[in-house]
């Protein structure tokens, strides 16, 4: 099994449809896939939540959400204000190892790398599962200092980061986006490996599916 993290700079900035991205990338090449979600937030028990819009757009079909909170908060925050109890590293883990049959196993987490899911932070999940860490980040204004605090926090944990995925690449980017491009790679030392449109979540999963593998720089999705 490989197994890749991906987690963003903030929130709201296209880790679901960069994670289905991946998944319809790898679906494409042969490979079979499960996405992991310890923790949703912000979806009532009957609503849809992030699991399923990454099936829909993917086409992935096995799906895993641990815990679902109703609150729009941090998970360990939503857990408290519902009375739920919290996520542990260990049950966390235990979880995921179900899911080592599929070639590609991708957990998506929730807010930024130091977002606590539960008792732990995403960072904490990645060290204990050793796996490398894609992160997602916005094009605009505010970028390079989020971008450049969450790599030098993976690198400082001694984690590998896997690269740096633009969440939603403008049709019409303004004079900051054209120049984060050239330099998120210089201050943080890390490769752009894709970007990913604007509004590729409103695709029709036909069209999202056929295009997704071309969003990512060519073979690196081959080496996950």
């Amino acid at each position: 099994m490989s197994t890749l993290i991906v987690t963003g700079t903030s929130t709201e900035v296209g880790k679901t449809i960069t994670t289905a991205a991946l998944a319809a990338a790898a679906r494409a090449a042969g490979r079979s896939v499960a996405v992991c979600k310890p923790a949703q937030t912000g979806v009532a028990p009957s609503e849809s939540g992030d699991l399923a819009e990454i099936a829909r757009l993917s086409g992935v079909t096995r799906t895993l959400e641990l815990a679902r909170y109703p609150d729009p908060l941090a998970p360990d925050t939503a857990a408290r204000r519902c009375g739920q109890p919290l996520l542990t590293l260990g049950d966390t883990v235990a979880a995921i190892d179900s899911l080592a049959d599929a070639d590609l196993t991708l957990i998506e987490g929730a807010g930024g790398l130091l977002v606590r899911l539960g008792e732990f932070t995403l960072l904490e999940l990645a060290r204990k599962l050793a796996a490398p860490v894609l992160v997602v980040a916005a094009a605009g204004l505010g970028t390079l200092n989020h971008s450049e605090l969450t790599t030098r926090a993976l690198a400082a944990a001694g984690l590998d980061c896997a690269g740096l995925v633009i969440g939603s690449w403008p049709a019409a980017p303004d004079l900051a986006a054209e120049c984060n491009r050239t330099d998120l790679p210089a201050v943080t030392g890390v490769d752009i490996v894709g970007v990913i449109p604007e509004g590729a979540g409103r695709y029709a999963p036909e069209r999202f599916a056929a295009e997704a593998g071309t969003w990512f720089a060519p073979g690196w999705t081959a080496r996950l």
